[in-house]
């Protein structure tokens, strides 16, 4: 726009301290806020003048005096349906029924350990040597994420005194050395017939049987001395077997009462009962002094007891009957039992890590380090990678079990699949599946115990979610995330899946 529009425009702009006309004026005097322009009567001859609005005129134009009431009106208003809004949504969170977290146990929370001090070199139960080499396992161990150790063919007091002078000096040593490595332990007591059952166990040593054969005696004649000692010593727990003569009411009721002098908030005392019958009577005894369990808790195998390796179609329905078994209020403990083929022995450690409830990892399933052999090791390549496979699968199940609310108290589903469609007319087992969840958070387990690849049906489960990522698989080499449409399980492969629900990033 030109500055100088005429005199019929907005007026003219001279050069300083000029006007239109060339004459001096003062420019200092011009206003720097144009007001509204008001037009004249231009028929009558009136001219354009310039003023500002009066505050009637404002009020007028911006809608008259309640224009401020209804602005005030307008802020309260939306104050009134925030604050409306948040507290609805405080009311939802708190109304919405959520998951509670249980207070757990120490046992509830452990992973335990079962081992015999001698395996480690050869030597003999009670030397120094055994005692030693276990000793210098417990920082790889607890670096595993073990916390607990079930320990065997240890050795009993064989006076009145509780002194054996080859051996309590060594057991002292290794409740000390445990203590301070943070393990709990716990003594396997199981009567000998047990161990003579298996055959691992079928050339057992002159000292071993004279250990059991003092074991009873001191279990059967001396019981309740036999517990006060041990428990002095720092024993946390023991383990026997449903058919021992220490597993009865009566014998129990005694256990429990000694078990809570030496117990301590933070340290109570267990007894951990092995299940080898198909069922066990009560465990609960009410009184009027005694209202209590008597077995805090009850050991299972998943494999049944056989001289023999267990074929696939064995071992897939020895896992399906536990699957499909009734829940139970006691505490399961979970452990492998027999002997199993070794290509199925990581799917079986998944297996454990999955249930809910303890996991009793054999020395035969997971092998401690073994110092001063590397020699050894380089000369068997394969041995040593496959041990370390398993030790990684091991660790890795362990940390997730340990920082995951599902898999360590959340609930459990079985998810059976419909063999028609899944099934072939061979002896192959189907997949095995199931499900354990917290809130949001779901973890799929599957399983493949046939010699088979299976791929998943797509109209098997259609209320999980599609979509996952892998946490843990057998082989160890699957990794990101995966949808289950497209998964295809290897032969006697075993996955864990933490499946996503839509819009959840948990």
């Amino acid at each position: 726009m030109p500055l100088n529009v005429g005199d019929n425009g907005y007026g003219s702009v001279a050069g300083p301290g000029l006007s239109s006309s060339g004459a001096a004026s003062s420019s200092e005097t011009a206003a720097l806020i144009v007001p509204e322009l008001q037009f004249g009567d231009q028929d009558q001859g009136d001219e354009y003048t310039w003023r500002p609005m009066s505050k009637e005129e404002l009020e007028e134009t911006a809608g008259g005096p309640g224009w401020r009431r209804l602005r005030c009106y307008l802020v309260v208003l939306f104050w009134l349906v925030w604050l409306a809004m948040l507290a609805t949504a405080v009311a939802v969170i708190l109304t919405s029924p959520r998951p509670v977290e249980t207070p757990l146990a120490w046992w509830q929370e452990s992973l335990f350990f079962q081992l015999q001090p001698d395996l480690f070199n050869g030597t003999s139960p009670g030397s120094s040597d055994a005692v030693e080499a276990l000793c210098d396992q417990l920082p790889y161990l607890k670096s595993l994420g073990i916390s607990a150790l079930v320990l065997r063919g240890l050795w009993v007091p064989l006076n009145d005194t509780g002194e054996h002078p080859a051996t309590l000096p060594h057991v002292q040593h290794l409740f000390n050395e445990s203590n301070k490595a943070g393990f709990k332990v716990v003594l396997d007591v199981c009567e000998v017939q047990t161990a003579e059952k298996s055959e691992e166990h079928a050339q057992v040593t002159h000292v071993i049987i004279i250990f059991y054969v003092y074991l009873i005696i001191s279990v059967l004649v001396f019981s309740q001395y036999t517990l006060r000692f041990w428990l002095s010593q720092g024993v946390a727990g023991f383990l026997i077997c449903d058919t021992d003569a220490a597993f009865t009411e009566k014998t129990l009721v005694q256990w429990r009462r000694i078990l809570e002098e030496f117990s301590k908030e933070d340290e109570e005392r267990i007894v951990v009962v092995k299940q080898t019958r198909e069922a066990l009577p009560s465990l609960k005894v009410s009184s009027q002094d005694l209202n209590v369990t008597l077995v805090d808790v009850v050991l299972k195998s998943v494999l049944p007891q056989s001289p023999r390796l267990p074929s696939d179609r064995q071992v897939g329905e020895a896992i399906e009957a536990h699957l499909q078994a009734p829940e139970d209020d006691t505490w399961l403990g979970w452990m492998v039992g027999s002997k199993a083929p070794s290509d199925l022995k990581r799917l079986l450690l998944i297996l454990l890590m999955t249930l809910p409830g303890t996991p009793v990892v054999q020395y035969d399933q997971l092998e401690p380090a073994q110092g001063g052999n590397n020699s050894e090791l380089a000369d068997n390549t394969h041995t040593f990678k496959s041990r370390h496979s398993i030790t990684a699968l091991f660790k890795s199940l362990s940390h997730n079990r340990a920082r995951e609310e599902a898999l360590l108290f959340g609930t459990f589903t079985f998810l059976p699949f419909n063999k028609s469609s899944n099934a072939s007319e061979d002896s192959s087992p189907p997949i095995l599946a199931f499900l354990r969840s917290w809130g949001c958070v779901h973890f799929l387990v599957l399983l493949n115990v046939g010699p088979e690849a299976r791929p998943l049906d797509p109209g098997w489960a259609p209320a999980l979610p599609e979509a996952g990522v892998f946490v843990a698989s057998s082989p160890m080499d699957r990794m990101g995330a995966v949808a289950l449409d497209t998964l295809v399980l290897r032969p006697r492969e075993a996955v864990v899946v933490k499946l996503f629900e839509p819009g959840s990033y948990s």
